[in-house]
């Protein structure tokens, strides 16, 4: 039967979701072994994207074909006990034959953490990128919401990018806001697709604009270019989520 699992990871100390030649230290590695000791087979799973080293996940989802007796509503269980304590399996279903986590996703949501303040948090830095100076949240937004729509998004793209070098780079953002609570902002970006690094480069070509070194009149410009030099810098991992994944199911 298909399987879809839902999960969450923390990626501080993995090499990103998708198994690698070189490392056995993948998401997709631990679950693919674990996996595949319980249906005492090999098993490979399909994962709704590829997240990169270091970025976390809120709202993963995967699926599988296998052949097992443990029921859907014991697997989450039956995996935990054996998977890291950095990823959790929140729920499993059965789902139809032709099901793919990745190709029948319609959007993804990335979350960007920011901590806005000169002091990191003692339990919580991990999970952010500390900006010391002050971001203005309202310059921020004025920015975000000139990405919605379908562009060309090759100036938000690092080099290396397979869809860059097929000339791939038209992507359509149905949403992206900014929120503040206290020193806290929260960059959202909904999407059908993303290229390398896209959601990384842009939070911080929100924050040039938070920070005034950026009109946020400027992003068509930039969009237009086409040319990376002329965003903002690429974020850190760590504050990068995958919020949640879309399907009509």
């Amino acid at each position: 039967m298909n399987y879809r699992l839902d999960i969450q990871y923390d990626g501080t100390r993995y090499g990103g979701w998708q198994k690698q030649k070189d490392t056995d230290n993948t998401i997709q590695g631990k679950i693919e072994e674990v996996l595949s000791r319980m249906c005492q087979t090999p098993v490979t799973i399909q994962g709704a994207g590829r997240t990169d080293a270091g970025v976390h996940a809120l709202g993963f989802k995967l699926n599988f074909h296998a052949d097992t007796r443990i029921p859907a509503a014991k697997l989450p269980l039956a995996l935990n006990q054996h998977l890291p304590p950095e990823i959790r399996v929140l729920d499993a279903q059965v789902v139809p034959e032709d099901f793919h986590a990745r190709y029948a996703a319609h959007t993804k949501t990335y979350l960007y953490r920011i901590h806005n303040h000169p002091i990191d948090s003692p339990f919580d830095a991990a999970y952010y990128t500390r900006v010391p100076r002050h971001l203005d949240e309202a310059r921020m937004q004025a920015a975000a919401q000139q990405f919605v729509g379908r562009h060309d998004f090759l100036a938000l793209c690092a080099a290396g990018s397979s869809a860059a070098a097929h000339g791939d780079t038209v992507r359509t953002i149905t949403d992206c806001h900014v929120t503040r609570k206290g020193d806290e902002i929260d960059i959202e970006v909904t999407a059908d697709g993303y290229l390398y690094n896209m959601v990384r480069i842009l939070a911080g070509t929100l924050c040039e604009a938070g920070a005034g070194r950026l009109d946020p009149a400027e992003i068509p410009a930039i969009l237009e270019s086409r040319d990376r030099s002329r965003a903002g810098p690429t974020l850190p991992a760590k504050g990068l989520f995958l919020k949640c994944v879309e399907y009509d199911l």
